[in-house]
């Protein structure tokens, strides 16, 4: 599984650890909110609604940040875009450690969430472009594992933090951790080389070049990628979502587990979903990008339901929590890969940014509602709910996509066909 490391370039290599490290971070300061749900809630005494509303929140930008620094890296380079998101989502999360208002916590909030869409679409982008076309769908997979890595240190921080400070200060120490990931950018500036770029642009347009790329993609030849690709964005986030924006709530309120009980459990989940990043990066190239997405979207939905519906023993759902974590990396360790190779180069940053992060706005809604429905149900019946339904969206959506295993990217031309 690791021999492709012995067999890459030193800058194949530097800019691998760079995306890796980037999405980690990325992971960190996304999942470091969940965990402290149940301390905003007593806080700023507000529903678990609000709670949901200021995860979506995050989401909406994040989407906008993901589309808007896609098509500024098409135009201004991957490297510089991504050093840029870096320091924009560590300076705004460091931010939201002072605030005493909920609704100043709700802006930065957004404006976090802009710099962890944007750092995504533009190291997403920088991966594919250096990394040999064999390998990228096993390196594109295992640089998504970085997700499990960063939401592990998320949780080991929060165990560590809550036990020693009080609850009223733990949540702010955990954001004030926040600015650390801007340290990264100092790799990336002596590292990380940008990709040879075969489109020249004029210098003196830029407006209109900025342009061109945010909107190319709905070009007549590209728009059924697009719009697929966003819904099939729609169903991935909004199911990922669904779930861990509440689990730590769930396992705290519902299966009444303590602090480092729920932190054990969470973390059976997040080495789980390592796992599933390994099994997705061997599978990616045997199988194809499609057929991967679609096992594991139904095998979520399976998991899912019965996580929450069955009347589970403690220690029956701390074995479960195995498969649910796996099952749920499949999916968005396929995507980097699947949505790069949809793109001519022109436009690729904008697209995949677009298909992977705008689903979110609309993917928005999925914590929200879990909160809203939770008023009136059980909370798990709500997440198994609204779980179900964006992983069925993630199966119809990606086998409608064409098969993109194997793809050199220089050979997509401008209406994303590829050049015999």
């Amino acid at each position: 599984m690791f021999n492709w490391y012995h067999e890459v370039s030193h800058n194949e290599k530097k800019t691998f650890w760079a995306c890796f490290g980037g999405w980690a971070l990325d992971a960190l300061e996304n999942q470091m909110f969940g965990l402290v749900i149940p301390s905003l809630i007593a806080y700023f005494s507000i529903t678990k609604g609000e709670a949901g509303l200021l995860s979506s929140a995050t989401l909406v930008t994040s989407a906008i940040g993901g589309w808007f620094a896609g098509a500024l890296s098409d135009r201004f380079g991957r490297v510089k875009t991504l050093q840029i998101m870096i320091i924009w989502f560590s300076v705004f999360t460091f931010l939201a450690a002072f605030v005493t208002d909920y609704r100043w916590l709700l802006v930065l909030k957004g404006l976090q969430g802009f710099g962890i869409g944007g750092e995504w679409a533009a190291g997403a982008v920088l991966m594919a472009e250096t990394i040999r076309s064999q390998y990228r769908g096993k390196v594109m997979a295992l640089v998504q594992s970085a997700w499990a890595v960063g939401w592990g240190l998320s949780v080991i921080l929060f165990s560590l933090v809550f036990s020693l400070a009080p609850e009223k200060m733990a949540w702010r120490i955990m954001f004030g951790v926040g600015l650390l990931p801007a340290l990264l950018i100092l790799y990336v500036r002596r590292h990380v080389q940008e990709p040879e770029k075969k489109v020249t642009v004029n210098d003196g347009k830029k407006k209109e070049e900025i342009t061109k790329a945010l909107f190319g993609i709905f070009s007549p030849s590209l728009v059924r990628v697009t719009l697929l690709g966003g819904i099939l964005g729609l169903g991935a986030h909004g199911g990922y979502h669904a779930i861990m924006s509440w689990l730590p709530t769930f396992l705290k309120e519902e299966r009444q587990l303590s602090v480092l009980n729920s932190s054990g459990y969470l973390a059976v989940i997040i080495i789980a979903f390592w796992c599933g990043c390994l099994a997705s990066s061997f599978l990616l190239d045997k199988i194809g990008r499609r057929f991967n997405v679609a096992c594991f979207a139904i095998c979520c939905v399976i998991t899912v339901r019965c996580y929450l519906y069955l009347p589970l023993t403690n220690t029956q759902m701390l074995f479960l929590g195995f498969p649910l974590g796996f099952f749920a990396a499949g999916i968005p360790s396929s995507l980097g890969a699947l949505f790069n190779e949809l793109y001519p180069q022109r436009y690729r940053g904008a697209g995949v940014g677009f298909c992977y992060n705008f689903g979110r706005i609309f993917s928005s809604i999925f914590p929200f509602l879990v909160g809203h429905m939770s008023a009136s149900m059980s909370l798990g019946s709500a997440i198994a709910i609204d779980a179900s339904w964006a992983y069925s969206i993630v199966v119809i959506s990606v086998l409608l996509l064409p098969e993109t295993k194997g793809r050199n990217l220089q050979k997509i031309d401008e209406n994303g066909q590829i050049i015999d």
